[in-house]
């Protein structure tokens, strides 16, 4: 299952086009809408309250209220295990773009809604002047 978009997001120009040429054409179905659905604007205009590639998030679960502290990445960066989650996974789609206090929403392999709040923004490559993550 792939990740469920809700409302607007938004992208840096940057991540936009990144994303577009990731799998050439063969883009995954949630990764295919996020970007045909999302808001571009420049890496230099983007509020540091919007999740980009490599920000790294804390977020509570909706129903559990644990919390757990994730960085949005690219596959080839990926470690699950170290927080790391790809894009291209369905908690990594569903977070990419959603600003601070959003709630994101996607599916677990198994079929399973999740649902958890972005609570804090540790870190967002933009807000530091770095916009060629």
């Amino acid at each position: 299952m792939h990740a469920a978009i809700h409302g607007e997001r938004t992208l840096t120009d940057l991540d936009f086009g990144r994303l577009s040429n990731l799998l050439g054409r063969h883009l995954p179905p949630g990764l295919a809408d996020l970007l045909a659905c999302a808001e571009v604007t420049s890496s230099r205009a983007i509020p540091c309250d919007v999740v980009t590639m490599y920000s790294q998030v804390e977020l509570v679960d909706v129903h559990t209220r644990r919390r757990q502290t994730l960085t949005v990445c690219y596959p080839g960066d990926a470690e699950p295990a170290a927080g790391y989650i790809s894009v291209l996974s369905p908690v990594g789609n569903a977070l990419l773009g959603m600003k601070l206090g959003e709630v994101a929403r996607w599916y677990s392999p198994t079929g399973e809604q999740c649902c958890a709040e972005i609570s804090a923004m540790h870190f967002q490559p933009e807000a530091t002047g770095d916009y060629v993550t």
